[in-house]
C-alpha cells in the first residue's frame, strides 16, 4: 500500500506541476482615462485619415464587430456628417512568431482488481512557427481630442481565413471593461 500512495503522491505533485504550465488564452490589456465621463459620450464614429486606402474585407469585418459592440453597449452611431462624441479607430496586425513547446512529461496510474499499473511518457522540446494576430481598438474623446479608452488583445491563428465569428468573439473580449451607457449591458 506504501507503493500506491508514493505514486500517487508523484501524481498529483506531477499534475499540479503541469497544471501550472498550461496557459490560457491572453487577456484583453486595457486602459481607461479616469478623467473621461462615459455617461456624457453618447454617439460614435470613426477617426478618418486623410488619403486612407480602401478597406479591406478584413477591415469591413472588424468594423461591423466593433459597431455591433458600440451598439451592445448602449452608443448610437454618428450620422454622417455630424460630429460624434467618440471616435472610434484601431490597428489589427498579423506577425509570424516562433511558439516554443517545452519538454513535458505525462504520468498515469491505473488499478484493476488487485492489479496496479503506471506509465510515464515524455515529450522533447521543440520550435514551431505561429501566426499571431493583435488588435488595438481606441476610444477618442472628439471633444477634447484626448483618447479616453484602450484595449488589446493578441491571439494565435489558425490556417484558415478569420470568419466573421471569430472576429466577433475577440472584439467583444476586448470591449470586456469598455463602459456601457446606463440601462444597457
Amino acid at each position: 500500500m506504501t507503493i500506491l500512495r508514493s505514486i500517487t503522491a508523484v501524481v498529483l505533485a506531477a499534475t499540479t506541476l503541469i497544471a501550472g504550465c498550461a496557459t490560457a488564452p491572453a487577456e484583453p490589456v486595457s486602459m481607461i482615462d479616469e478623467q473621461a465621463d462615459f455617461a456624457s459620450y453618447e454617439t460614435f464614429g470613426w477617426l478618418e485619415y486623410e488619403g486612407a486606402e480602401p478597406m479591406s474585407i478584413v477591415d469591413t469585418k472588424i468594423r461591423a464587430a466593433i459597431t455591433a459592440e458600440m451598439l451592445r453597449k448602449g452608443y448610437v452611431e454618428a450620422l454622417a456628417g455630424a460630429t460624434a462624441d467618440l471616435l472610434l479607430d484601431y490597428q489589427a496586425a498579423r506577425t509570424e512568431t516562433i511558439k516554443n513547446k517545452p519538454f513535458s512529461v505525462g504520468i498515469g496510474v491505473g488499478s484493476y482488481g488487485s492489479s496496479g499499473g503506471g506509465s510515464i511518457s515524455t515529450r522533447t522540446s521543440s520550435v514551431e512557427n505561429v501566426t499571431e494576430g493583435s488588435l488595438v481598438i481606441n476610444a477618442i474623446d472628439s471633444t477634447r481630442n484626448a483618447e479616453v479608452w484602450r484595449s488589446a488583445i493578441s491571439r494565435e491563428l489558425g490556417e484558415e481565413p478569420a470568419s466573421s465569428d471569430i472576429i466577433q468573439e475577440v472584439v467583444a473580449e476586448v470591449f470586456t471593461d469598455f463602459p456601457a451607457r446606463m440601462g444597457t449591458q
